[in-house]
């Protein structure tokens, strides 16, 4: 019998590749190298990561939006911290990827050059724990290319993800992510 794990993640793979692969010119924008980045800012310490394996679709016909990036892709500047935050933190074995899926909440004409101001609505998954969010960002279209970004803050508290008091700190309690993507039909 197929586990609820493998199903969840064998339809995101299906959706994401079916968007990939649709002969409909202009209606599915996608990226496989997305950047995603976050920091935690305390008053001892600054921990910053980053990857460069996101992967979004944006289907520009509906408005409908799914992303996902592979936790243990996060490269730190100490290797240390990159194994505590897949052992400790994350539980990166068991929680193998933060998925945002949702809708675009503003029309806008991607055929035209310009800087939109856009807010999307859906559930974001990072540590098995699923939240509805609201999350702002900015698509700037550009000679055909659209460019998407995107800042927002996560508490560790909503994804359960557990802080040892011995090193809380060392880690904030809010991350500031921020996301960067060229979308391409």
């Amino acid at each position: 019998m197929i586990s609820v794990k493998k199903l969840s993640k064998a339809l995101l793979i299906l959706s994401v590749l079916t968007a990939l692969y649709l002969p409909s010119y202009g209606q599915n924008l996608t990226t496989k190298t997305a950047k995603v980045r976050f920091f935690s800012s305390t008053p001892i310490e600054d921990i910053k990561a980053a990857s460069e394996k996101g992967v979004a679709v944006l289907l520009t016909k509906t408005g409908e939006i799914a992303f996902q990036v592979p936790i243990k892709s996060f490269e730190f500047s100490k290797g240390l911290m990159q194994e505590h935050f897949n052992e400790n933190y994350m539980e990166s074995d068991k929680y193998p990827y933060a998925k945002f899926n949702g809708k675009v909440n503003q029309p806008i004409d991607l055929s035209k050059d310009g800087e939109h101001n856009v807010t999307a609505t859906g559930t974001l998954l990072i540590h098995g724990v699923a939240k509805q969010r609201t999350i702002p960002g900015k698509l700037k279209v550009a000679n055909g290319k659209i460019q998407l970004s995107s800042s927002f803050d996560v508490a560790c508290v909503d994804h359960k993800i557990k802080i040892p008091r011995l090193v809380m700190t060392k880690i904030a309690e809010v991350i500031k992510v921020s996301i960067d993507a060229t979308l391409n039909p």
